[in-house]
């Protein structure tokens, strides 16, 4: 089986997580496709293969000679986004690319007009959508790029490594991936989540993040008797959000610029509530940030009484920097292997969080490597096989590299 037949077979799976579920995983539907995998790697031969009852799968690609070798790891996620649908995928595959728009249906066209990522892949094949699904390559394609990179090693014995561990998770994509990972059972001295996007990226920054609730309390009466009495809690909330930097928001940052993002609001006269995330890079400014959130809140209560507005805040993942900075040997791996593999490497920050941040604070340094996918989490997703390839290739070479490390 080849890598694109196998992750194709992987996008028949509907693995959509959902936030509004208290159960791991988050959706039933994802167990099948765990269930899928798990017999996939005991057929292709790999050892230690195990499925906990939460939906988590480890094993093992023996080491093929002795030595004081690091055992690494490689890690992807199965669910896709709660974004966009993930039922009935409908794959196809254009050939040699030539720069023009896609047909993807009747009416449903990718173009790189809209999306100009597409010129950086002319030549190669695409696998896109129908328009009305996504793909699923987020992260799929680095599940296919993990199984056939250990298949491949499994097949060259002459290629020397030391034990390597894969895992598969769910409920990546609403946060809680990392939640129930079992860091001692896996057992290695670092991993890679393959979980970016298009070639030659390399991520081991990532936002810290917190949540912020906010209640509001109002008064109502009848609206024609109200002077001096009414405190109308969506006005409050109206308030509160143009307190905050106007420049500071989503849509107005960018690179390593953190940000304040209202969510969503709800409310009538008498209550509202508000929800915040709260990101930024750098750790001091990231706790400036829940500071001013509770500064603006304290502003508003002496002016409409203590206890008209209340503010829960949670930090939710920190930026994985701080431990990749004191093992930057693990970066240095990947680097050399992008290179050996002629792939320019692409070193950024991540605007989000991953995996890999809550395991690094778990214990296990992990860094994001691309696995191809662009547009993820909406029907115009595509991944291109080379791409997929050379990811394999990369998952390989760092392999190769480990095995010499002690050297």
């Amino acid at each position: 089986m080849d890598i694109t037949e196998r992750f194709l077979n992987y996008t028949q799976f509907d693995t959509q997580s959902t936030e509004d579920s208290d159960s791991v995983p988050s959706t039933p539907k994802q167990l099948i496709f765990a269930e899928y995998l798990k017999k996939e790697l005991e057929h292709e031969g790999l050892s230690n293969v195990e499925m906990d009852d939460r939906g988590y799968i480890y094993a093992t690609l023996k080491a093929n000679t002795k030595g004081d070798i690091p055992t690494i790891g490689f890690i992807s996620h199965y669910d896709t986004s709660p974004d966009c649908s993930g039922a009935d995928i409908k794959p196809h595959i254009v050939n040699h690319y030539n720069g023009s728009d896609i047909l993807l249906s009747e009416g449903i066209v990718s173009s790189p007009k809209k999306f100009p990522e597409l010129l950086q892949h002319v030549g190669e094949d695409l696998i896109v959508t129908d328009g009305h699904t996504l793909l699923g390559a987020d992260d799929k394609a680095g599940i296919a790029e993990i199984v056939q990179a250990m298949c491949w090693l499994r097949d060259h014995p002459e290629v020397k490594h030391g034990d390597i561990r894969i895992a598969f998770n769910p409920d990546e994509e609403i946060g809680m991936g990392a939640h129930y990972f079992d860091v001692e059972k896996f057992g290695c001295d670092w991993a890679y989540t393959m979980d970016g996007g298009d070639v030659g990226e390399l991520e081991f920054e990532n936002f810290n993040a917190a949540s912020a609730r906010i209640n509001i309390k109002g008064v109502s009466v009848h609206p024609g008797y109200a002077k001096g009495k009414m405190v109308n809690a969506n006005l409050l909330a109206m308030e509160l959000a143009a307190m905050l930097p106007e420049d500071e928001r989503p849509e107005t940052t960018e690179a390593y610029q953190g940000f304040f993002h209202l969510l969503n609001v709800k409310g009538n006269v008498e209550s509202a509530t508000m929800s915040y995330i709260i990101r930024d890079h750098d750790r001091d400014r990231f706790e400036d940030r829940k500071r001013t959130i509770e500064g603006v809140v304290k502003a508003l209560n002496q002016k409409y009484g203590e206890g008209s507005i209340t503010a829960e805040i949670k930090d939710q993942y920190y930026n994985m920097k701080e431990k990749i900075d004191p093992q930057m040997h693990v970066i240095d791996v990947v680097l050399h292997a992008m290179q050996t593999c002629g792939v320019t490497p692409r070193v950024k920050p991540i605007r989000g969080g991953t995996d890999g941040a809550q395991l690094s604070f778990k214990g296990l340094p992990c860094p994001n490597i691309f696995a191809g996918g662009v547009n993820f989490h909406g029907p115009y997703e595509f991944v291109s096989i080379q791409s997929m390839e050379k990811a394999q290739q990369v998952i390989i070479e760092i392999c190769k590299l480990v095995a010499d490390f002690n050297n």
